[in-house]
């Protein structure tokens, strides 16, 4: 783990209230800055981080002197409103410090299961990170119910790490890491150093369901390293006030738990997209970009489609075929039915005019292409 860590060019870091507010608190503008500092030294490295936030909630009951965590919804989206401005206040106002810009990103559940938002969420933080801008993430506590709840942020942590195709996932926590057993009851709980994510004897170690540890506790960031290793992203679980934390884990240091995902990343997105049944449509391309597509691994342009087939929306899986009707790929598609038939066989400099605004230069981008 060590080295993929060493190599990791995408990483997702999430912090939990305990310690963003000092306990509840309020903002612990130290430790903060000091995640912010690591940050903007990786960025300096030439990696890209992603920061997923905890804290809001609290932070708002601070600003509004509530001293008993309300119950009632409306309250809680209330102090969560309020608390998202301190929040993002501080990160912009730490990164400034260290030269690094800032962007707040608010989500929910609903964004990440449909797949047209997916893919607009996706292109926002891709786009954040080419301008070396740093993504504050944080569900939107302020709108959300319990149908587009994600639960708890180590959930969001690992959907995140899917979204933008991270490395690693980096769960920083008030705890050392994950131990075979809780070790305040247990003197001979043993230290898990390495594990494979998603082993089922790891959510036994972390509370399993019923249990009392497992109530929001390790438990969810088990369950998150799981959910992070299906799209190929490894997790570690570490003490998030352990001095330079992410750097000293950026240079190999082993820090933590490291859970390891069995499958490379490419592979698992490019796995997905290749057992995908449910294919919403096709595009027809000519011979030059079959040949583009098939034997050089590049995207698929617009001005290569010759004819578009059956009906999809964007961030439906279709499927390219060549003029023989033969399937060279298939992927994610940038634009609906509709839009493909307007820009197909048009250079980009012309979907202005034709769609009333520019999108992405492709149909479908060769990170979201799998071959046949």
């Amino acid at each position: 783990m060590s080295d993929s860590l060493k190599r990791a060019r995408r990483i997702v870091v999430k912090v939990g209230s305990s310690l963003v507010t000092n306990d509840g608190r309020g903002l612990d503008a130290d430790a903060v800055g000091n995640w912010c500092r690591q940050m903007a030294a990786l960025a300096a490295q030439g990696r890209e981080v992603v920061m997923v936030s905890s804290g809001a909630i609290a932070e708002g009951m601070k600003r509004l002197g509530w001293s008993v965590r309300p119950k009632e919804i409306h309250e809680l989206q209330a102090a969560a409103a309020v608390g998202q401005m301190g929040l993002a206040q501080m990160y912009e106002s730490k990164l400034r410090e260290h030269g690094m810009g800032s962007a707040q990103v608010l989500l929910t559940h609903a964004d990440l299961a449909d797949r047209e938002r997916y893919l607009n969420a996706r292109s926002t933080l891709l786009t954040l990170l080419s301008h070396h801008v740093i993504p504050v993430i944080n569900e939107n506590d302020t709108v959300v119910t319990d149908e587009i709840k994600f639960g708890d942020n180590d959930t969001l942590g690992a959907l995140v790490a899917n979204l933008v195709d991270a490395d690693v996932l980096v769960i920083l926590t008030d705890q050392r890491g994950l131990y075979s057993a809780d070790p305040r009851k247990d003197a001979g709980a043993r230290f898990i150093d390495e594990a494979r994510a998603g082993a089922p004897e790891l959510e036994r170690m972390a509370g399993g369901a019923g249990s009392s540890i497992g109530r929001g506790g390790m438990i969810t960031k088990v369950l998150a390293a799981k959910r992070a290793a299906s799209s190929g992203t490894s997790t570690v679980i570490a003490y998030g006030r352990e001095p330079d934390v992410l750097l000293r884990l950026a240079a190999g240091e082993a820090i933590g738990t490291a859970l390891i995902a069995s499958t490379q990343k490419l592979a698992a997105r490019k796995q997905w997209m290749a057992d995908h049944l449910q294919l919403r449509g096709a595009v027809v391309v000519d011979d030059g970009a079959a040949s583009k597509v098939k034997d050089e691994g590049k995207s698929l342009l617009p001005v290569g489609v010759v004819e578009v087939q059956g009906e999809f929306h964007r961030g439906d899986v279709i499927a390219v075929r060549n003029l023989a009707g033969v399937e060279l790929a298939r992927g994610l598609a940038n634009y609906g039915s509709a839009e493909a038939r307007l820009i197909a066989r048009k250079p980009s400099s012309e979907f202005e005019r034709l769609l009333g605004f520019t999108g992405e230069p492709e149909m479908i981008h060769r990170d979201n292409l799998v071959l046949a």
